[in-house]
């Protein structure tokens, strides 16, 4: 039966980034995947990470920054990014800030991110 969401909860974060969860562990308790959306404002960053999760974003307006140890990559509106599971990753935003749906598998948890200090 399918079931249907009506309410995101709105995850706590540093820096001005406001993340409402639609489906996840804070939201509906599901740790296999979390769905979330996001919007960060001009010039948020956050530190290096190692998730234990991959992570599919898509943005939808603005442009996502990350850096991994490979480079750089910068995904623009109508873009989407993975990054997988144990890949050291940095996001940020560029001038304009971003908007975006991020997608983790299994579901985002403060204890699977892996924020290096």
């Amino acid at each position: 039966m399918p079931e249907h969401f009506t309410k995101a909860v709105r995850v706590p974060v540093p820096g001005g980034k406001i993340i409402d969860e639609h489906i996840g562990l804070a939201s509906t308790g599901d740790g296999q995947v979390s769905v979330a959306h996001m919007v960060a404002p001009p010039g948020w960053e956050e530190p290096f990470q190692a998730p234990q999760f991959d992570e599919y974003t898509v943005v939808l307006k603005g442009q996502v920054i990350v850096e991994h140890d490979g480079g750089r990559l910068e995904v623009a509106a109508g873009e989407s990014v993975k990054t997988a599971a144990g890949e050291r990753i940095r996001y940020s935003c560029g001038p304009d800030g971003a908007e975006y749906i991020a997608v983790c598998l299994p579901a985002f948890s403060p204890d699977t991110v892996g924020r290096q200090a």
